[in-house]
């Protein structure tokens, strides 16, 4: 299973793209312009990215070329009515590490993001640090002070997200929208629920809590994690 990012402006074939492949049991996002492409890939790591060339607000061909620049390394598949070898040529050596070109059959689309999965990647650090927090992306691990905390999949999310973000602050909607699965019917209770269950296996007794209630406005996390509050003298 992979963790695919589709970004396609076309409802109707995104709907179809999502559907066949969560049949194929991969876990897909989608996003339909060019500038939520570049918020999600800045916020989130992926397995696979699946990039429309033809993109409102940024074009395809923007987004491959500033995800290199920046030193991501997913494979990226670039998806197109463009036919001619010149422009084929150009996400080539813009980053793209394949070419589909539309219409296009489902099963022809498996079988080029199963190439790409097994196609050696670079090894990058994609560790995450705040306080004695780390998070590693690739291999799905936590550890606060050297030991493994085990998350379950939203407060994972949830977290890489706050860490990606420092300092920002986010209401419990725009939580929903951009942590939350696509078409999730979660309500902003459900993220206190998962915050404050994340909050247990992250705090420790007697420190500040990593994630910061801002009340009236929603939640952040700092660069790095408070230290521990100082007790008062007996």
């Amino acid at each position: 299973m992979a963790r695919i990012l589709l970004v396609e402006d076309d409802t109707d074939l995104a709907q179809r793209v999502v559907k066949w492949l969560t049949m194929e049991r991969h876990s897909v996002e989608h996003v339909s312009n060019g500038r939520d492409a570049l918020e999600y890939l800045e916020q989130r790591s992926y397995d696979i990215i699946v990039l429309d060339w033809q993109l409102p607000e940024v074009q395809g061909i923007d987004i491959l070329k500033r995800y290199r620049a920046t030193g991501g390394a997913s494979p990226i598949l670039m998806l197109t009515g463009k036919s001619d070898v010149t422009d084929k040529e150009s996400g080539l050596d813009a980053g793209a590490d394949d070419y589909l070109t539309k219409p296009f059959h489902p099963r022809e689309l498996s079988a080029r993001l199963r190439a790409l999965s097994r196609r050696p990647t670079v090894v990058v650090s994609d560790q995450l640090r705040a306080g004695d927090i780390c998070l590693q992306p690739s291999t799905y691990t936590v550890t606060k002070g050297g030991q493994r905390v085990d998350l379950l999949p939203l407060e994972f999310a949830l977290l890489e997200f706050f860490m990606r973000n420092p300092g920002r602050v986010f209401p419990a909607e725009a939580l929903l929208e951009r942590v939350w699965p696509v078409n999730s019917e979660a309500s902003p209770e459900a993220v206190r629920t998962v915050i404050k269950t994340l909050r247990k296996k992250i705090d420790r007794e007697g420190e500040q809590s990593a994630i910061r209630t801002i009340h009236g406005v929603g939640y952040k996390m700092e660069q790095t994690a408070a230290p521990a509050a100082d007790k008062p003298k007996a």
